[in-house]
């Protein structure tokens, strides 16, 4: 690939280039981070540690948590870095890697949100035959399937930008590497590459994001059917969802279902899904959610004592 153009880093102009508020943003994404990393592998370890969490629903939970923290991990700390340190360089292999690992886990992430969003629509609306429906390879498999689809796109980006020539001005207008402000480095005409990536990207995240919608307003419907008490438990459930939904779902749209351009906003909502929504997916999950919150409670006892 690098014999094929004459860069071989680029320079990443971030989000500021005043050195006042980068450390700023230094402060508050290493705090983000910090938050992010504590609160999904606690809810990983609660998890895995506790009898009480083991339906179908928590190990979901908790696959969402271990993504969200490579997906996390694979953006921020090179940002935090750029932060502190002020050097924002990334080699090309290193840009592809990061390109790489934050589609192939984002993408993850919105399949499985998908198998989330089933697995509610089985216990709401079939609960009686919601243990036969979601057994333990039932549910393993829509796991694999989430890690080949986000692997399969993430592999479509990559592949897209095989070969193309990079040949001459290498500063990338984000704090990342990612497909638009790449396609604008690339010295020709990328408008067939533009539309493989609005329908590898966009198109996919308004698909899930519509089946998604789909499947949270049977869920309400049938709600009508149910206890006032079995209503609160699905309601509660349901809006946390919805929430982690609506905060990734919609910046994802903007970014990727729209023809290949580049425009200022960008950058801010990308922090919006790249940052900030991994660390809120542990509270917005936890807070509502009784059963994990006694089970973190048992968790920390037993720690203490």
């Amino acid at each position: 690939m690098e014999s094929r153009n004459n860069v071989t880093y680029f320079i990443l102009l971030g989000l500021t280039r005043n050195p006042k508020e980068e450390k700023i943003l230094f402060f508050m994404f290493l705090f983000f981070y910090i938050l992010t990393m504590v609160g999904n592998l606690l809810i990983v370890l609660t998890v895995t540690v506790s009898k009480t969490l083991g339906s179908p629903m928590y190990f979901f939970l908790a696959s969402l948590s271990f993504m969200d923290v490579i997906y996390s991990s694979s953006l921020s700390p090179k940002m935090i870095s750029d932060l502190f340190f002020g050097q924002k360089t990334i080699s090309f292999q290193g840009c592809m890697i990061q390109l790489f690992t934050g589609h192939f886990f984002g993408g993850s992430e919105v399949f499985l949100l998908l198998a989330m969003a089933y697995d509610r629509y089985v216990a709401v609306c079939k609960p009686l035959h919601y243990l036969i429906i979601m057994r333990q390879w039932v549910c393993v498999l829509l796991l694999i399937v989430s890690w080949i689809g986000g692997f399969l796109h993430s592999v479509i980006q990559l592949i897209s930008l095989h070969g193309l020539p990079f040949c001459g001005p290498n500063v990338i207008d984000h704090f990342i590497c990612d497909m638009y402000p790449l396609l604008k480095l690339i010295c020709t005409d990328t408008y067939v590459i533009g539309l493989l990536v609005v329908a590898n990207g966009g198109l996919i995240c308004s698909i899930v994001f519509l089946l998604l919608l789909i499947s949270y307003g049977v869920i309400l419907h049938s709600l009508k059917n149910l206890s006032q008490e079995g209503r609160r438990k699905a309601l509660s459930s349901c809006a946390s969802h919805i929430t982690v939904v609506v905060f990734f779902f919609v910046p994802c749209i903007f970014m990727y279902a729209r023809p290949a351009r580049n425009f200022p906003i960008d950058k801010s909502l990308s922090v919006f899904y790249t940052v900030i929504t991994p660390m809120l997916n542990p509270l917005i999950y936890t807070l509502r959610n009784s059963e994990m919150t006694n089970a973190m409670k048992k968790l920390w006892r037993r720690q203490v004592t």
